[in-house]
C-alpha cells in the first residue's frame, strides 16, 4: 500500500513538472552569434510593424524567446538596437546586390537585372519599406549615426558607375549619366508603387497587387530605366 502511494506520489510530481517545463518558454541557442541573430530577427518584426515609438523593448524580448537584459547587454538600449536593425535591413539588400556581378555583364543585362532584383527584394521584404518610413518620418536620425550604411553604398555605385560608363564607351548610353540619379529612379518607381498599393489600387479599381501587376510593373521599371539613359 505504502509503496503504490509513493509511486503515485511520485508520479504527480513527474506530471507537475512536465507541465511546468511546456509553460515555460524556450530558451535561446547559447551561441552568442544566434542569439543576437534571433534578437536582431524579432526586433525588425516589431519595427516594421509598429514604427520607433510604437515597438516594445517587452515585446522584442518575447518574440525573440529572451529577456531583456541580454537584449541590452548586446545592442545597449532600444536606440542601439533599432539602429543594428537598419543596418543589417541595409546590409541584406547591398550583400543580395553582389552576387549580380554587374561588372561581367553586358551594360544593358546589368541594367536590367538591377532594377528587377530591386523590385523583386521590395516584395519579398516589406519590413524594409516599412522601416524606411519609420526612418523618414524621423528624418534620418538614427541611420545618420552609421558608419555601415555609407559604406556598404559605395560599393553598388561604383559597380554602377561603372556599368554606365561601359554602356557610354559602346555609345548605347547617354555620355556623364549620375549612377546615383539612375539608381533613385528605380527605387523610387518601386517604393511608391508598394507604399502606395492599397490607395492606388481603390482610386483605379486596379488589383495592383495581383501577379501579373507586379510582373508588369518590374518590366515597367527596366522599360522607364533603359530609356532614361540610352542615347
Amino acid at each position: 500500500m505504502a509503496g503504490r502511494a509513493r509511486q503515485q506520489t511520485e508520479n504527480k510530481v513527474q506530471m507537475d513538472a512536465d507541465k511546468g517545463a511546456e509553460k515555460r518558454p524556450k530558451k535561446v541557442s547559447r551561441n552568442p552569434q544566434r542569439t543576437q541573430e534571433t534578437i536582431l530577427d524579432a526586433a525588425t518584426e516589431e519595427f516594421a510593424a509598429h514604427g520607433f515609438g510604437g515597438a516594445r523593448v517587452d515585446a522584442i524580448a518575447a518574440r525573440a524567446q529572451t529577456n531583456k537584459r541580454m537584449l541590452y547587454h548586446y545592442f545597449g538600449d532600444k536606440e542601439g538596437l533599432y539602429l543594428a536593425v537598419l543596418e543589417a535591413t541595409y546590409a541584406t539588400i547591398r550583400n543580395a546586390e553582389k552576387h549580380l556581378d554587374l561588372a561581367r555583364r553586358d551594360p544593358e543585362e546589368g541594367m536590367r537585372e538591377l532594377a528587377l532584383f530591386t523590385w523583386r527584394h521590395f516584395l519579398a521584404h516589406p519590413e524594409f519599406l516599412s522601416l524606411l518610413a519609420t526612418e523618414n518620418l524621423r528624418k534620418a536620425h538614427y541611420l545618420q549615426r552609421s558608419e555601415k550604411v555609407s559604406a556598404m553604398h559605395s560599393h553598388l555605385i561604383d559597380e554602377l558607375a561603372d556599368v554606365l560608363r561601359r554602356g557610354e564607351a559602346l555609345g548605347i548610353f547617354r555620355p556623364a549619366v549620375d549612377p546615383i540619379s539612375v539608381y533613385l529612379t528605380i527605387a523610387a518607381l518601386g517604393y511608391f508603387y508598394l507604399s502606395n498599393r492599397h490607395t492606388l489600387s481603390t482610386i483605379f479599381a486596379r488589383k495592383l497587387t495581383a501577379p501579373d501587376a507586379l510582373n508588369a510593373w518590374g518590366e515597367h521599371i527596366v522599360a522607364v530605366t533603359l530609356a532614361s539613359i540610352r542615347t
